[in-house]
Order: C-alpha cells, then sequence, then structure tokens
C-alpha cells in the first residue's frame, strides 16, 4: 500500500507512475488527498474541543472549591456538550481513515524508473541470455509424453484423485521432484538463507498483508468455513511473518526460504499453453524472501537474481532473464524480473521464477518496520523470488536432456537423485 505522506507530497508524480501500470490512479489520489485533508482538519477542530474539555475541567474543580455551583453546573453542562461533539469528531476521522485505507488497497504499487513502457508480455525486455539450445531430433517428445512413456508422472490419476492440474509423481519421477527441492533448500542455505516451514493455509490478515487480497481473491482457493485461504506461494506466510513487527537495522537483510506447495486456482486456464506440467492448481516450490533497509534493497534484488541464475546454470538449462514492462508487472511490484528456460520440444520459453523488489508496497499494509541507529522507526522494504517453481523445470528437464539411451540427469542433481539416467 502506497503511504500517504508520498501520495500528498508526489501527487502528480504518483499518477504518472501508475499511468506506467496502465492505472488510471488520478481519481483514487485526488479523493485520498481530499480526504486526508478533511481528516485533517477534523483533528484540529478535535483537539481544540479536547482542549477546551481539559481546562473547562479544571475550572468546574475549582469553582467547587469555591462554592459557586451554578457557574460549575452551566460550564459543566456545557462540557458534555463538547464531549458528545468531540465523540462526533472521532467517528468521523475514524470513517475518512477507513474511506482512505479502502481506497489505497485498490491503487497498486508505482513501478520503479528502470520498469520499461509496455502493455504486455511482447514488451519485456531481455536483460541476458545463457546456457546452450539442447540440438534434439524431429521426434523429441514433449514431456507428458516422456512422463507417460518412463512412467513418472499420472496425470489422468491426478483426474481421478482430485481433478485436472494435480499430476501424481511416480518413481523416479517422484524422486526427481524431492531432488529438486533438497537441491534448492541446499542452495539457498549455502547462500545464507534461514529456512523455514511455514504453514501451507493463511488468515485473510496474511492474504491482505503481501497484497494477495482483495487483488488475487479469485486465483486462491478459500475454506471459506474456517475463512483460511491456501497459499499461492510461500511468499505469503514467511514474509507475514514480520507482519506487526519492529525489527533492528542490524538485523537486516533478513534472509528466509522455505519449501511449500502452492495453490492457484488458475480459473480459465486451458489450451496447449497449459498441457502437462505448465501450469498447475497445485506445485512445489522453494521461495526466498528478503527483509531489508530502503538503501540496501536493490543490491539485494541483484544478489537475488545471481542466485536463481546459478540454480538454472547448475541445472544446465538454457535461459533468459526479462525485466518486465509496466503492464506484465504484478499489483504489488516495484520491479520485477523473470526467468525463462526454454523447452527445446516445445519450442517455448517457460517461466520458472519471478523476483520482485516491492519496496516499501508490502510493508506498508504489514506494518513491518525497522529502528536504526538514530532511534527512528521506517518501513522495510521486502523481496522474493522463486528459487525455484519445479513443475516448468521439470518438464524443461524431460525435455532438453532426452536421448536414444534415456533422460540424462544434470551431474549437479545426480547426489540427490541417486541415478544419472532415467530408463
Amino acid at each position: 500500500m502506497l503511504t500517504l505522506k508520498y501520495i500528498t507530497e508526489n501527487r502528480d508524480e504518483v499518477i504518472a507512475r501508475l499511468a506506467k501500470k496502465h492505472f488510471d490512479g488520478r481519481e483514487a489520489i485526488d479523493n485520498v488527498i481530499a480526504l486526508d485533508n478533511k481528516r485533517r482538519a477534523t483533528q484540529a477542530k478535535l483537539d481544540g474541543i479536547l482542549a477546551e474539555i481539559n481546562q473547562s475541567s479544571k475550572q468546574v474543580g475549582d469553582l467547587y472549591k469555591q462554592g459557586k455551583r451554578d457557574e460549575a453546573d452551566a460550564i459543566k453542562s456545557k462540557t458534555a456538550a463538547l464531549k458528545e461533539e468531540s465523540k462526533t469528531l472521532s467517528a468521523e476521522m475514524d470513517a475518512c481513515e477507513k474511506s482512505i485505507t479502502d481506497i489505497l488497497l485498490t491503487v497498486p504499487n508505482v513501478p520503479n524508473n528502470d520498469v520499461p513502457e509496455g502493455s504486455g508480455a511482447e514488451d519485456n525486455v531481455v536483460v541476458r541470455m545463457g546456457g546452450n539450445l539442447e540440438d534434439l531430433p524431429k521426434d523429441a517428445l514433449p514431456h507428458w509424453e516422456l512422463a507417460k512413456k518412463y512412467d513418472l508422472i499420472d496425470f489422468e490419476l491426478g483426474v481421478k484423485i482430485s481433478g485436472a492440474g494435480f499430476p501424481v509423481y511416480k518413481g523416479q519421477g517422484a524422486r526427481l521432484q524431492r531432488a529438486l527441492i533438497n537441491f534448492f533448500l541446499d542452495e539457498a542455505r549455502n547462500a545464507g538463507y534461514l529456512e523455514i516451514m511455514p504453514p501451507t493455509v493463511v488468515n485473510a490478515a496474511s492474504g491482505y498483508g503481501t497484497g494477495q487480497l482483495p487483488d488475487k481473491e479469485g486465483q486462491m482457493y478459500h475454506a471459506e468455513v474456517d475463512d483460511l485461504y491456501l497459499i499461492p506461494t510461500a511468499e505469503v506466510p514467511v514474509t507475514n511473518i514480520y507482519r506487526d513487527v519492529i525489527l533492528n537495522e542490524n538485523d537486516l537483510p533478513i534472509k528466509n526460504c522455505a519449501y511449500t506447495q502452492c495453490f492457484r486456482r488458475e480459473a480459465g486456464s486451458y489450451g496447449k499453453d497449459v498441457r502437462g506440467l505448465n501450469r498447475l492448481h497445485e506445485f512445489s516450490k522453494i521461495e526466498i524472501v528478503r527483509i531489508d533497509t530502503p538503501e540496501h534493497s536493490y543490491q539485494s534484488l541483484d544478489e537475488m537474481i545471481a542466485h536463481v541464475e546459478s540454480l538454472v546454470n547448475k541445472l544446465e538449462l538454457p535461459y533468459r532473464i526479462l525485466r518486465l514492462c509496466g503492464g506484465d508487472m504484478s499489483f504489488t511490484s516495484s520491479i520485477t524480473y523473470d526467468f525463462e528456460v526454454y523447452s527445446e520440444a516445445q519450442k517455448r520459453w517457460l517461466e520458472v521464477s519471478s523476483v520482485s523488489n516491492f519496496e516499501s508496497y508490502q510493508a506498508n499494509r504489514l506494518k513491518c518496520r525497522y529502528k536504526g541507529a538514530d532511534k527512528k522507526t521506517q518501513l522495510c522494504h521486502t523481496l522474493n523470488g522463486s528459487a525455484l517453481a519445479l513443475p516448468r523445470i521439470v518438464a524443461a528437464l524431460l525435455e532438453n536432456n532426452q536421448t536414444p539411451e534415456g533422460i540424462r540427469i544434470p551431474k549437479a542433481l545426480v547426489p540427490y537423485t541417486g541415478f544419472e539416467w532415467i530408463k
């Protein structure tokens, strides 16, 4: 959530930067400023009345002591009326503050100045590419056929048990999943991340804290009886560890990682682009989260990008890094870099990670703050990234490493799988 101070001091800049996300913020921003002006005026009036009540209370006591009961009663009666007025003004202030918050919840984060202009994926900027494209035979199989051939993943059985988008991993397929989870967690720990095992359901306050609510409410599975949400990513529970917390600057940056199952409704998804593992309702993912100071958060972002890049390099996958344009960014992000790996069998790029800096947007919703040497309390910056999401990594590994002898396992994974080939 944007801070009121930033909005009131930078109205035109806020509106201009929001336009890069194709969000017309003029009405919302002007309404917020008008409500804040009303709140300030009401506060000033209330402060005057409270001061008058305080002064009158002292007068009443003195008058009673002097035996001037009639005068004291008259002032006391006036004070009672002032108290009623103060209640009305307090209610008006509360209403203004609620209206301001309600509006701000509908306003996305402003994009960083480095975010390119654009309306969709076609306008994202390729920052760099790496890895080598595999020279596969013309009859190379997509991963869903490889999964069936080697009995790795049973999509039909998943439909029977749960529905489409809930695959069942078997044998070497299940071991490959577990190997990737352990590999990614070990790499994160080696990079200084503290491993967390959080819940996979969260309350509404957690959803609002990181911005999934109300923006992505329709994309989340909701257990309505208990009013709990299945997490779409470990970002939600891990970042909410720091909700309503004041941290010490010396403890920053905080670096956490977590493996969880993730759940997304993906309503309306269909067609060849969602076949197999390309888009699931339940999947495994390792998330990295950082809490940092504003001065250091962009160094943290660079370090997170480098970490994810090291993972795809160790998996020997061809990849590219994209800086997302304004029209393709999430509601809460200030800047986002996507990682895509190339699927030679499908002849397309598959997104496997997004690394984002939210600056103070999430922290303001979370009330996640830190206190520096000057004892002043400031909002933190929050960052997160997938390191990595498994489904499309598995798809690319199976497709790009297929040979007439079987599917080759990258060297970095062999200690985790216990086998060098899927045959």
